[in-house]
C-alpha cells in the first residue's frame, strides 16, 4: 500500500536519515548524483530574478533523464527524483510546481513538447507514470496523481483548468473489523484523456475513466465513468449533456432532474459552455 510504504520509508530506523533522504527525494542512492543534486538546487532556489531564471535553464537540465531545447523552470519548482523525468522542447514549468517521479519499478513522468504548468501545478508518482503529449496545458494549482502501476496519460492538445484533480485511487472497504486503510487499494489501472480534450477548473477525473478525444468535461464536474468522445458532460457524478457532434449521445447514467442547458457560444445557441479555462 502506497501510502505504508511511503511512511515506512521515512521512518525506517534501519538506514541513516541521508540514505532515507536519497531514496525519497534525490532518488539516487549515489554520493556523487547527491552533492549535484543538492548543489544545483541550492543554487537554483537561492538566486533571484532573471539570473535564477537563466540558471534554472541550465542547470536543472544536468539533473534530468531528458530536457529539451528552451525548457523554463520557474522559481520554486520542486524535482524529486529528477533522474526519471523527461522533458521535451519549449516546455514551461510555472513558479511552484512539483514535478515527483517517485518510485522503485516505475518510469516516471514524460512531458512532450510545447507543455504548460501552470503556478503550483503537481505531478505525483507514487510507484506509477504520468505520460503527457505535445503542446497541453495544466490550469495552476492542478493535481495529477499516478499510484500503484497506474499510468496517467494526456494525449496531445488537452486543456486542463485550475484546481482540477486526476488520479489517485480508491480503497476497498469491504470489511468493518479493520480500519479502510488497512484494506488496500482499489487500482483500476489509471486515467488516460484522448486528443483535444477540455477539462474545466476543479474537475474531478477518477482512476479507471477514459476521457474520449475532443471531450468537455464541465467545472465541478465529478467523472467516474468513462466519456465518449465529443461528448460534453457535467455533474455530480458526471452525466452526459449532449454530443459536439450531429448526432445524439446516449446518456450512461439516467436522472430524474431536468435537462442542463449548455451551448458552445455559437451563433446558434447563445449559451456559453459551463467550463474555465
Amino acid at each position: 500500500m502506497a501510502r505504508e510504504k511511503m511512511h515506512s520509508q521515512i521512518t525506517d530506523e534501519s538506514q541513516s536519515a541521508f540514505r532515507r533522504y536519497q531514496r525519497l527525494i534525490v532518488g539516487s542512492t549515489r554520493l556523487g548524483y547527491t552533492l549535484k543534486y543538492e548543489l544545483i538546487v541550492a543554487i537554483g532556489s537561492l538566486a533571484p530574478g532573471a539570473l535564477g531564471l537563466w540558471l534554472r535553464q541550465k542547470l536543472y537540465r544536468r539533473l534530468l533523464m531528458r530536457a529539451g531545447r528552451g525548457v523554463f523552470f520557474g522559481a520554486g519548482v520542486t524535482l524529486r527524483h529528477p533522474c526519471k523525468v523527461a522533458v521535451g522542447n519549449h516546455v514551461v514549468v510555472a513558479d511552484g510546481c512539483l514535478l515527483d517521479a517517485r518510485g522503485d519499478s516505475n518510469r516516471g513522468i514524460r512531458l512532450g513538447d510545447n507543455v504548460i504548468l501552470g503556478d503550483r501545478a503537481t505531478l505525483r508518482c507514487k510507484d506509477g507514470d504520468i505520460v503527457i503529449g505535445n503542446n497541453v496545458g495544466i490550469g495552476l494549482n492542478s493535481s495529477l496523481s499516478a499510484v500503484g502501476g497506474n499510468v496517467l496519460e494526456l494525449a496531445d492538445e488537452v486543456m486542463i483548468g485550475p484546481y482540477a484533480y486526476l488520479g489517485g485511487a480508491s480503497y476497498h472497504h469491504d470489511r468493518l473489523d479493520i480500519p479502510i486503510s488497512h484494506q488496500g487499494q482499489d487500482l483500476k489501472g489509471g486515467i488516460k484523456v484522448g486528443y483535444g480534450a477540455w477539462i474545466g477548473a476543479r474537475a474531478v477525473i477518477m482512476d479507471g475513466v477514459t476521457i474520449g478525444r475532443d471531450a468537455i468535461v464541465a467545472t465541478n464536474a465529478v467523472v467516474n465513468k468513462d466519456v465518449p468522445d465529443y461528448a460534453i458532460v457535467a455533474g455530480v457524478p458526471a452525466r452526459v449533456l449532449r454530443t459536439r457532434r450531429a448526432e445524439p449521445v446516449q446518456a450512461e447514467v439516467e436522472s430524474p432532474d431536468p435537462p442542463i442547458r449548455l451551448g458552445c457560444g455559437g451563433p446558434s445557441d447563445p449559451m456559453p459552455v459551463l467550463v474555465q479555462e
